[in-house]
């Protein structure tokens, strides 16, 4: 069974997601069955077969999360110094194509959202910036093209 990496905040927000789709989203989905039943002739009725296709795609994203939270492998680099670039580290680049700073934090792949700073150690830039130190300078391929950056600061 493989390990999936996770930083404890990024394992406490899918623990919430989980809890709020048990919790939350099922029993909402569990009324509007019985709501959709209420109305009569279950096979002419949309509404209900509808709810019903909505409670397999829950209880399929359910067992989705319970599996992925019980390969999580909770990794802090928070506790330790390193003047390397690490899973859960903090890394300040320079995108010298674009002329501009950038931040990102090296997470695992159910966390990773590059629009707001995260991204996954498995992504081209993320595998690139792995073992690399302050004032290394990488070459990243993309679908876009190549870029490159020169790492500013680790933390």
């Amino acid at each position: 069974m493989e390990r999936i990496p996770f930083t404890p905040e990024g394992l406490e927000r899918l623990k919430a997601k989980l809890n709020h789709m048990e919790t939350v989203e099922r029993i909402e989905n569990i009324k509007a069955i019985e709501e959709a039943r209420a109305h009569g002739d279950l096979r002419e009725n949309a509404e209900y077969h509808a709810a019903k296709e909505r409670q397999a795609l829950i209880e399929a994203k359910i067992r989705e999360l319970r599996d992925i939270i019980g390969r999580a492998e909770i990794i802090d680099s928070t506790l330790e110094e390193s003047d390397i670039a690490v899973f859960g580290k903090k890394i300040t680049l320079y995108d010298i194509s674009m002329g501009k700073k950038v931040i990102y934090r090296l997470v695992g792949p159910y966390e990773s959202d590059p629009e707001n700073g995260k991204i996954s150690i498995n992504s081209p830039l993320g595998r690139s910036l792995i073992g690399k130190g302050v004032g290394d300078e990488i070459s990243v391929r993309t679908p876009s093209g190549v870029q490159e950056f020169e790492i500013l600061e680790i933390c």
